[in-house]
Formats: C-alpha cells, sequence, structure tokens
C-alpha cells in the first residue's frame, strides 16, 4: 500500500515540474506526508485525516497568507508651488526686484514649474546657480515661461524681475499676477513720504515711512492678482478750521413726588472743523448721574456746566443721552430745569414734561418754546404712557435765545382707579330664518389713558358703520385683523363722563330649520365690562327660548348708563365712514355704491317700522339723491350716514354681567317652527 501510494505522489510531483506551477509540490509532499502517517496505527479515534481542496481554492488561502506588497501610489502632482515672495523697489516707470518661488518637487525625474505669468524675468537662479527657463509645449499656454527640475525636493527659485508701474489720473499702481501658491507676499519699497496706498485682491499688514521713503507688506489671496495703487496724500485742513456745529438736545423731566429724572438725548452735527469735547449748561437744581454714548470718553461737573468729552475728535456727528435728577417741589408752580447745549450755531429740540402719580398739569407758562404734540419729538417721548404729559418744541431762532418753561401741578390723593372701562354694553341682534345677523352693539365707556379700543368681531363679519360720541368714526385695523376705535379722554375719577361708542355689522349664521338650536357669538372687547344687555329679534314663525349660561332672561329694561339712554341717532346725507349697506368698511379713499347696493338699501329701508311717514319719505329721497348724484359722478369724499336699526319681530331680552377684557360672550337658543303662527 505504501509503495503504490508513494509511487503516485512521485508520479504527480514529476507531472508538477513539468506542467504545473510550484505551488503543487507542496500539495505533493502533504500527499506524501499523509501517506506516512496512515502507517502508523491510530492513536486515537480523532486522528488527522485526507484534505483535498482544488488548485484554486489553495492559491487564494496562499495569498491571503502572504500578501504581495503592493508599490506605493505616485503623488497626484508632480510639484507644488508653495510659497512666491515680492522683493520690490519702485522706480520711476518700473518695480524692479526678486521674487523667490518655493517649489516643492514630489516626482522623480524632471518636473515642469510654471513662472508666474506676467513677469519681465532678467535672470532666474537656483541654489546661485543660473537656471533656464523654457517655453511651454504648444497647445498647453504656449509662451508661458517654465524652469525645469530634476529632483525631488524643496527648492526655491529666485527670479529677477521687472513689473511695469502704470499711471492713471494721479495714481500710480503695480499689478502682482495671481499664483496658484497657498501665500503670496509682496514687500514694496517707494523712494517717497506722505503716499496713501490702496491694496485690491489682499491686505495691507504693514506700512512705514523712514527719512528715505515709504514701504509696504502686503499678503495676496494667491488666486487673485495683488493690485497695489498709492497717490500723493492730500492735506485735509478740515480739522484745523474754526469749530462749527449743530445741536439738538430732547428732554424729558418726570415729576414725582419725592424726585425728579431728568432724560436727555442729545444730538451734534459738525459743520466745520473737530469738535473733541461739547458742554452743556446746568441749571443750579440738577445733578447728572451718567452720560453714555459711543463716542463719549469722560464727563465732568464744574461751575454750572457739564463737559463731555469724546474718545476721538468728532468731525461728522455723535449722539449720546444724559440721565440726571432734580430735587424740586411736589406740587404747585414749578420752574422746569432745562438743559441748553453751549457753542452752537443753532439749538433745537424740545421739551416734556409729565407727572409721576396721581396729579394733573392746570396751568403751563412757556418763552422761547411753543406747544408741540408728543409724537413730533422723538419716539422717546412718544412712548411715554402718562395721562399727564406736556410736550414743547424749541422755537426756531438764535442758539441763544432765552428758554424758560413753569408748569402748576395739582396732585390728588392715590386711589385705584381703571384706565377704561366699559360700564354698560347693548346688542340689538335682528336675526332672519335663513341665517343672516344684523348686529348693532353700544358701549357706554369711561376713559383717562387708553387711545384705542380693539374690537375683535366674530369670523366673517362685515362692519356697516362705527361712530364715536354720536360722530362717524373710521376704524383701524391690528395685525391679528380686530377692529381699532379711537377713545376720547378724560380726568380720571368717579365725575369722568361716559361717551358712546357705536358699531353696526352683519354676519352670516347656519339657516334656521325646523326645529334646533342657535349660538350666538359678541364682539370681543379688551376692555372689561361691567353689565351686558341683549334684545333678540327673531323671526315671528318660530318660538325661540334661551339655554342657561352666561346670559339669563329678564323682563326688558332700558340702559342703566344716562349716555346710552342719552344717545340718539343722527342722519347725515350720504354714506357713513363705512362702506354702502351690505358691504364692509372701506379702509381707503371714499366708499362707493353699485346699483345692487342701492336695491338693497331700498329693501332695508321697507323694513323700517317706525310709523312716522315724514321720515320715511325723507330716507327715500336722501337714497334718490345720493344714486343720482353717484350714478353722475359728481360725489367725492366721505359723506356719513346713520342708519336705525331694524327693530322687527318678536323678542327676547337677555342680561349678564362683569365680561373680562378679551372675552366673547356667547348666548344660546333653542328653537322651533311655530305651524301656528304659519298659519296665521
Amino acid at each position: 500500500m505504501k509503495t503504490s501510494i508513494l509511487s503516485v505522489v512521485l508520479d504527480i510531483g514529476t507531472v508538477a515540474s513539468r506542467r504545473l506551477p510550484l505551488c503543487l509540490l507542496a500539495v505533493s509532499a502533504f500527499l506524501l506526508t499523509t501517506a506516512q502517517a496512515q502507517e502508523k496505527p491510530a492513536e486515537s479515534a480523532h486522528a488527522a485525516g485526507w484534505v483535498v481542496i482544488p488548485v484554486e481554492e489553495y492559491r487564494v488561502l496562499r495569498a491571503k497568507a502572504y500578501p504581495v506588497e503592493r508599490d506605493p501610489e505616485p503623488p497626484p502632482l508632480d510639484a507644488t508651488l508653495t510659497r512666491v515672495d515680492y522683493d520690490l523697489h519702485v522706480t520711476g516707470e518700473l518695480a524692479a526686484g526678486r521674487a523667490n518661488l518655493t517649489v516643492d518637487v514630489l516626482k522623480d525625474g524632471w518636473v515642469r514649474v510654471p513662472v508666474p505669468a506676467g513677469l519681465l524675468v532678467r535672470e532666474a537662479r537656483l541654489d546661485g546657480k543660473s537656471v533656464s527657463l523654457v517655453p511651454a509645449p504648444q497647445g498647453k499656454g504656449a509662451g508661458h515661461l517654465s524652469a525645469l527640475l530634476s529632483h525631488p525636493g524643496r527648492w526655491v527659485l529666485a527670479l529677477d524681475v521687472d513689473v511695469p508701474v502704470t499711471a492713471s489720473t494721479g495714481d500710480e499702481s503695480i499689478s502682482l499676477p495671481s499664483t496658484e501658491s497657498g501665500v503670496t507676499r509682496a514687500s514694496v519699497e517707494l523712494p517717497r513720504q506722505g503716499i496713501d496706498l490702496r491694496v485690491d485682491g489682499g491686505i495691507l499688514s504693514e506700512k512705514s515711512e523712514t527719512s528715505g521713503g515709504t514701504k509696504w507688506l502686503a499678503y495676496g489671496r494667491g488666486n487673485e492678482a495683488l493690485i497695489l495703487t498709492w497717490h500723493k496724500k492730500t492735506e485735509d485742513h478740515h480739522i484745523e478750521l474754526p469749530l462749527r456745529m449743530r445741536g439738538s438736545l430732547t428732554q424729558l423731566t418726570s415729576l414725582g413726588e419725592d424726585s425728579t429724572s431728568v432724560y436727555a438725548e442729545a444730538s451734534l452735527e459738525i459743520v466745520q472743523g473737530a469738535a473733541r469735547e461739547v458742554r452743556i449748561q446746568l441749571p443750579e437744581k440738577v445733578t447728572i448721574n451718567q452720560v453714555s454714548g459711543a463716542v463719549v470718553a469722560d464727563w465732568e461737573m464744574k461751575n454750572g456746566e457739564l463737559a463731555i468729552t469724546f474718545l476721538e475728535p468728532v468731525e461728522h456727528s455723535a449722539r449720546f443721552v444724559i440721565n440726571g435728577e432734580a430735587r424740586l417741589p411736589r406740587d404747585g408752580i414749578i420752574d422746569v430745569p432745562l438743559l441748553r447745549l453751549l457753542h452752537t450755531e443753532r439749538d433745537s429740540g424740545g421739551v416734556a414734561v409729565e407727572i409721576l402719580g396721581a396729579g394733573e398739569i392746570k396751568d403751563q407758562k412757556a418763552q422761547g418754546l411753543e406747544d408741540a404734540d408728543a409724537s413730533d419729538l422723538g419716539e422717546m417721548i412718544a412712548s411715554r404712557q402718562s395721562p399727564a404729559l406736556a410736550a414743547f418744541r424749541a422755537r426756531a431762532g438764535e442758539a441763544g435765545a432765552t428758554r424758560t418753561l413753569s408748569v402748576n401741578v395739582a396732585r390728588y390723593d392715590q386711589q385705584a382707579v381703571l384706565m377704561a372701562n366699559i360700564e354698560e354694553a347693548r346688542y340689538d341682534i335682528l336675526m332672519s330664518a335663513d341665517g343672516k345677523e344684523l348686529v348693532q352693539a353700544r358701549y357706554a365707556v369711561r376713559n383717562n389713558q387708553r387711545n384705542f379700543v380693539k374690537i375683535a368681531l366674530p369670523p366673517g363679519a362685515s362692519v356697516w358703520s362705527a361712530s364715536l360720541g354720536g360722530r362717524p368714526a373710521r376704524p383701524g385695523q391690528s395685525p391679528d385683523g380686530s377692529l381699532l376705535l379711537p377713545l376720547e379722554k378724560s380726568r380720571g375719577g368717579e365725575d369722568a363722563p361716559a361717551f358712546v361708542v357705536e358699531l353696526m355689522y352683519v354676519t352670516k349664521a347656519p339657516a334656521w330649520q325646523d326645529k334646533g338650536k342657535q349660538t350666538v357669538t359678541l364682539p370681543a372687547l379688551d376692555l372689561p365690562i361691567s353689565r351686558t344687555g341683549v334684545l333678540f329679534y327673531y323671526p315671528p314663525m318660530f318660538r325661540v327660548s334661551a339655554e342657561p349660561g352666561t346670559f339669563r332672561t329678564q323682563e326688558y329694561q332700558g340702559p342703566i348708563s344716562a349716555a346710552l339712554s342719552n344717545n340718539e341717532s343722527v342722519a347725515v346725507a350720504g354714506f357713513s365712514t363705512g362702506a354702502a349697506v351690505g358691504g364692509p368698511i372701506a379702509m381707503n379713499g371714499p366708499p362707493s355704491a353699485s346699483p345692487q347696493q342701492f336695491d338693497r338699501m331700498e329693501q332695508f329701508a321697507k323694513l323700517q317700522t317706525n310709523d312716522d311717514k315724514e321720515k320715511k319719505d325723507a330716507t327715500q329721497a336722501l337714497l334718490d339723491s345720493f344714486k343720482s348724484k353717484s350714478m353722475a359722478g359728481r360725489v367725492t369724499g366721505i359723506v356719513p350716514v346713520n342708519i336705525d336699526f331694524p327693530a322687527f319681530g318678536p323678542s327676547i331680552y337677555l342680561v349678564s354681567e362683569l365680561t373680562s377684557e378679551n372675552q366673547s360672550p356667547v348666548a344660546e337658543f333653542s328653537f322651533q317652527h311655530d305651524k301656528k303662527a304659519g298659519a296665521r
């Protein structure tokens, strides 16, 4: 057996030595060793046996066991231009000097290094030895000179170059070409003094002047041309001229019960020269606590003046803020201390006086000042929410004109009062079976500080008319879409009279079926409402009852507020500040009316239940007159009209108390079709 196996192995080895690769010899040796091992008796049941694998798998296993070392990949570039340094001296029409090119060669053998285009090269050296510059081959920037290097490593190629100087309209400049280097540095020396330099395509790092001339050091971006432009410095005598300036000072004096604060904003306009400091005249009773501003360096109070020093001379304009305080009487006639800018050609601005706490300004006397609105004195005064504020503007004239201001202040005992309140709200609602709602809202308002009341109407509502104290009013619109109606201001206290704000709008609700429930949402106001009354007119063919909720049913009562009881609508020719009947308010320009709107107005007039025939005839004549004039194009401007609310059909009266601000009152009704009423 041994002899036969050995002969087979030897035969395989003989054939492998002739035809197969050397790797099969290892297989033969492995088989021989295995055959010899089989001659020995098995020492255990787990003795090694034969393993036969294909030649291809053997090659894969051997390649993994003995991997072949690969040659390193060649560098992506043959050479790189790492840095370019220029050292130039401007003489006449040329800037002569040296350009040192730092080159890193990454490849063995000859490498071509391009010279920056546009340079006039006189000589090229490498390690002190001259180097020839050869043009690029055809098709690759022919004519562009390059240096040939043969060994890898870092080399410095020194070029003696000339750069032409370009002159234009008093400016001279040189342009250093763009390169592919990461760093471009240029040192330029000019044998002149008093030179202004501008750098394009880089930044100016250093500038120095010596007795021999001016030297600059600039760095370029590498991928852009570095352009240096210079011209003779022009002497500016503006700073040396006598100082001329104009000023504006706006002062706010807040009269408190214990102390008075003084806040002022000042601005300067320099007409000639430069201001190193500014002085402000201070009254005796004023103490300055702080002066702040971007250009303020220091300030000092001395000899009745406030001296403010600037960080550097101001040539154009400056602004700063002054904070101080004063000891003034609590009430009575008070002389308001006024700050004044000194040494100015023109002094403008103004002063505002406000009362902090419970009090008012009964009388004021001013000299050199004239009454003004708070908004005329800037944001600082216009943003004040004080109920007692008086504003004055400086009268035009010379800066040294006399200005004095005294106010008579009356103080009151402190008491908690509302800034604004609606003592009663009344709603008249006319509902039709198809879901249309006509709502007339009237509010009795007491106000001592608020400028506007914000009214958020139900979604989809269209305003017909609005009035304030019986006079037509044009509502504004807030960013959230709510209406803004102006309010009258009166003195706070129990005797403050109430006035009426009236609004009429129409909205759409679901049509009534034979039986169901109806929800009526009323406007939300940003003022609290003490009492609310709702008079709801519904179609005669239905029976209506109120659901429990915010409102409760009660027998009808007239308005409790005297303002609502005495309120009478005044009919005036034309339209109101709102649009015609059936359309929303016209916010811009006079409203216009179409023939369909006139027809709706005529139908609306027929719904009036007033038995006074003369009033009906007058209303109809009014509509005819406006219709004829409008169709002829002869009506201009805003012509207001006041329409009486059409009280028609049976009604139900609801009341509620204490509605908080920004809350929409909701009344719910149950309705059912009354067949008996329909038969009648």
